[in-house]
């Protein structure tokens, strides 16, 4: 919780931001870039972040964003692009030509790198100041004129105090920052899909160009090309299950039955570098600002992976706030006062998008014959009418954004 500035020497930034991922580096290296100053406060170390598996799919939008800013030149150097995926059902293959019908395309570019791109900008390129391994952090005064945020320094135990004019909040869904506003300032949202996945990480190449949803009465399995190396596969497991169940021979089983499909080639096999249980929920902070704090990604609001919406989203925040921070200081307050519902109206696109594909992934594993009913009947129309899939892959490809 916030808590009474403590008697502690003072520094003094203009924006301290917590949390070194996507979000919190973005609005790093914008503000860098316009002269504002401002100290990243991390958690983990950077060997930890610049590895750490995460999200691989950026919307178009983004990736132009990014680099109007000149932060996606490796990016557009290095990353693959997608524009078709696969539904399999019923042993037949279908595809969905996304850039045919909307005109853009998906990037596929693994979130460690972008953090370390993002990371080399700021830190080495710009001589941003960013703290690695910072213990107890505390948020201060956050509702007054005097906002600070103190911590632990890892090497010699010490509390230091960074005065500033504003924190940003972007150290994901267990952070601190999220935390210390009182309950009754916000209101929190929740909404629970009832499965979940278990997220795999695989030592072997991809058995298609992109992404494959495997739609099966045992329930879903997912394929998503990362690399030539890599590939990341999902299994539908029930909430709460231990991913110590799952053997080596029981995942390659059970992925070779869900994504059966007449004329489909082998999937290659390889080793398991990572199995979690990712149960499917979503939550939503409103309003993402209390007082001199303003939230982003993760810390306000959480999207499951199901529509690949989660890095993008976060993005889309820090853009916005950014942006805001620096209008601020040339004397213009509309985009800090405005933050939160410009964000808010993207993230509940999103979460409405992300729960009608899970009712069309998940819903012939339902047990229940009206969710595997309207689930066929929703994927039959997209899959048959030309203007219904333009507004999917519209969806799915994401909103343009004028950032």
């Amino acid at each position: 919780m916030s808590s009474s500035t403590p008697s502690l020497p003072l520094a003094r930034t203009g924006v301290v931001i917590v949390g070194a991922g996507p979000a919190g580096l973005t609005v790093a290296n914008l503000l860098r870039a316009a002269g504002v100053d401002c100290v990243v406060l991390e958690a983990e170390s950077r060997e930890f972040i610049e590895q750490r598996p995460r999200a691989g799919f950026m919307e178009e939008w983004a990736v132009r964003a990014l680099a109007r800013h000149g932060l996606a030149d490796r990016l557009l150097e290095r990353a693959a692009t997608q524009g078709e995926f696969e539904f399999r059902f019923d042993g037949e293959r279908h595809t969905v030509r996304t850039a045919e019908l909307s005109g853009r395309r998906h990037f596929v570019y693994p979130q460690p790198l972008l953090v370390t791109d993002l990371l080399a900008s700021y830190a080495d390129t710009a001589g941003g100041d960013v703290r690695f391994g910072v213990r107890e952090v505390r948020l201060h005064d956050i509702d007054g004129d005097r906002p600070a945020v103190s911590y632990t320094d890892p090497a010699s135990g010490e509390r230091h105090r960074i005065g500033c004019d504003f924190i940003a909040g972007c150290d994901g869904a267990r952070g601190v920052t999220r935390a210390a506003i009182p309950d009754d300032r916000t209101v929190l949202t929740r909404y629970d899909h009832g499965v979940a996945w278990l997220a795999l990480l695989a030592e072997a190449p991809p058995s298609a160009d992109g992404v494959i949803f495997g739609i099966h009465e045992r329930g879903l399995g997912a394929h998503m090309a990362r690399s030539p190396e890599v590939t990341r596969y999902y299994l539908q497991v029930a909430p709460g299950e231990d991913a110590g169940n799952w053997s080596h021979t029981r995942v390659w089983d059970e992925l070779r039955t869900r994504l059966a499909a007449e004329g489909a080639p082998p999937l290659a096999e390889g080793p398991l570098l990572e199995k979690v249980v990712l149960d499917m929920h979503n939550y939503v902070v409103e309003p993402m600002v209390y007082g001199r704090l303003h939230l982003a990604g993760d810390a306000a609001h959480l999207v499951a992976p199901i529509a690949a919406k989660g890095m993008n989203l976060a993005l889309h925040d820090a853009l916005l706030l950014g942006d805001a921070l620096i209008a601020h200081y040339r004397g213009d307050d509309s985009g800090l006062a405005g933050y939160s519902q410009a964000c808010l109206r993207r993230v509940w696109q999103y979460l409405e998008f992300s729960q009608w594909l899970s009712e069309v992934l998940h819903g012939a594993s339902s047990g229940d014959r009206f969710r595997a009913g309207t689930a066929t009947a929703r994927l039959r129309r997209l899959l048959g009418s030309e203007s219904a899939g333009k507004a999917f892959a519209g969806l799915y490809l994401g909103e343009k954004a004028d950032l």
